[in-house]
């Protein structure tokens, strides 16, 4: 589904970018540190044990552990963790996208949005944040701005493909001079 994958890639990569790569996954001895490159495939599921997205079978998530570029709860997790290693992850809402807040609901114009817009709906708002609609009538929405995953426990089933050495542009902006 082209929208669950919008949605972990949204949820996954940090502003700037993602850096997608295939090849040889070679085994080695190199563990999961700050500044070293890693390519995973993942599979994620919900707390209803539904599956959210997955990678398996597609392009490898290719990050620099470290650089914030994952959520901070699967990113601690997956220090130390070697290529070939599988492992199965469960990330606490406040590690992954905080709890879900109330307060980020919110009553918009109908004319601001699509003419279709249903309830279900999500949307995407010109900082690029994804929204869900939750009612329509004739003149007002109400949109959820909170993350579509926030309140929830993420569950990462995830396979190490790769580890290797990054260079000094990968590595996290707390540790360069």
């Amino acid at each position: 589904m082209k929208a669950g994958r919008s949605l972990l890639l949204g949820m996954l990569l940090a502003v700037g970018g993602l850096l997608m790569g295939a090849g040889a996954y070679a085994q080695g001895d190199l563990a999961i540190a700050d500044g070293v490159k890693v390519s995973l495939e993942y599979i994620l599921t919900l707390p209803d044990k539904s599956v959210a997205d997955s990678n398996v079978g597609q392009e490898p998530i290719i990050f620099v552990q470290g650089a914030h570029e994952i959520v901070p709860g699967l990113e601690k997790a997956l220090d130390g963790m070697k290529a070939g290693q599988k492992r199965r992850i469960e990330v606490a809402a406040q590690d992954a996208y905080g709890p879900y807040n109330n307060k980020l609901r919110q009553s918009v114009d109908k004319e601001k949005l699509p003419k279709d817009v249903k309830v279900g709906d999500i949307l995407q708002a010109s900082d690029n944040r994804l929204v869900k609609v939750l009612e329509v009538n004739d003149k007002k929405v109400l949109i959820d701005l909170n993350h579509p995953l926030a309140g929830k426990t993420l569950t990462f089933d995830v396979n190490i493909l790769k580890v290797e050495k990054g260079d000094a542009a990968d590595a996290p902006a707390s540790k360069t001079p």
